[in-house]
């Protein structure tokens, strides 16, 4: 059974909720975090309900109608989610408060709203729908277990058209935790040229991509998703090579096929070195594309990854600010997604035109 994007919504660093042409140009930052584009709310979100949401609840909830206004649906079969953070915004308000009051007069709304599942349901609350609600909170793989979720339920023919997406974000207080574990640059560094300048440590990001998916093609199909996979803390950088080539020889599909990688280079020397032995090895003279420069480093980036693999298939035009290595062809038919997250969650996603 084939698994068809019918429709994509996409919050980001870039302006990536607006119509037009895919990433006419790149936004530059400076620093060490990367922040949303946010659009206006408000074509989607009442008012009076926006000023009770997040920031992390209104980017999920933009994704989700964004992309079930271009597959036109309007009820889907199941909304499913994946987070690893959930909502760092509101957790801080509550824990700062606990703190702050000393644990007396505490308001449970920050509490409530701290939860992961808030995105999923507040979705839900909105569209009016009562069909199955997951949300995944797997570390790296958050967003890769609600893909697969969602997969078997489409598979199961228990469900035909499902909602799926995966989203995180960093707050300042994130940041800092985060920044102790050497995770990130210590000093400000451009976006734009994060990947040929590498270093111990990337740049923090956010944002929300959600995806409607069917067994048939939509208005808007451009892809298939033929296969998934994840593969945790491989032994070495030839290890996960070869677990690529393995996933490949089960979809039943030569490296020599695949006509674009994307990557989940981050500019950290100690999690790049993975990519390179890949790309001189088994995928030598392919073109090679990057989206952390645009996106940012969050355990759910490979949401954003699967949003641009879609729209390059559906414009077949690779952005100048996106390829990293290599020409593209004149038609692009397959791209393997090749993710990482802190080197030990990886991920393999591919994508067939449709």
């Amino acid at each position: 059974m084939k698994i068809y994007i019918q429709g994509t919504g996409c919050i980001s660093p870039q302006e990536t909720a607006v119509e037009g042409a895919l990433l006419p140009a790149i936004r530059a930052y400076e620093g060490t975090r990367l922040s949303t584009v946010d659009p206006d709310y408000k074509q989607w979100i009442d008012i009076k309900q926006i000023r009770r949401m997040s920031r992390v609840v209104k980017m999920g909830v933009g994704a989700a109608k964004l992309s079930l206004q271009e597959a036109g649906v309007e009820m889907p079969d199941a909304i499913i989610t994946g987070t690893a953070y959930g909502c760092l915004d509101d957790t801080g308000v509550f824990l700062t408060k606990l703190v702050n009051q000393q644990e007396e007069m505490l308001t449970p709304t920050s509490f409530i709203q701290s939860t992961h599942n808030t995105v999923g349901g507040q979705i839900a609350l909105l569209l009016g729908c009562n069909a199955y609600n997951n949300t995944f909170v797997h570390k790296g793989f958050s967003f890769e277990s609600a893909l697969l979720d969602a997969i078997m339920l489409l598979r199961e023919n228990t469900a035909q058209r499902i909602l799926v997406g995966g989203l995180d974000e960093i707050t300042t207080h994130s940041h800092t935790i985060l920044s102790r574990f050497g995770l990130y640059r210590t000093g400000p560094v451009m976006n734009t040229t994060l990947l040929q300048q590498p270093a111990n440590g990337t740049i923090a990001g956010e944002g929300a991509a959600f995806f409607t998916l069917g067994t048939t093609k939509g208005a808007h199909t451009a892809a298939e998703i033929t296969g998934l996979r994840t593969l945790y803390k491989p032994a070495s950088p030839a290890a996960l090579w070869q677990e690529v080539e393995r996933f490949l020889d089960e979809q039943e599909v030569t490296a020599a096929a695949i006509d674009l990688v994307i990557t989940g280079r981050n500019g950290d020397t100690a999690t790049d070195q993975g990519f390179t032995a890949m790309e001189t090895s088994l995928f030598a003279g392919k073109p090679v594309a990057t989206f952390k420069q645009l996106c940012g480093e969050y355990p759910t980036a490979s949401a954003f990854a699967l949003w641009l693999g879609n729209k390059i298939l559906q414009t077949q035009e690779v952005p100048a600010g996106v390829l990293f290595a290599g020409t593209v062809p004149t038609r692009i038919n397959r791209i393997l997604i090749c993710n990482q997250h802190q080197d030990t969650h990886h991920s393999l996603i591919l994508l067939t035109v449709c």
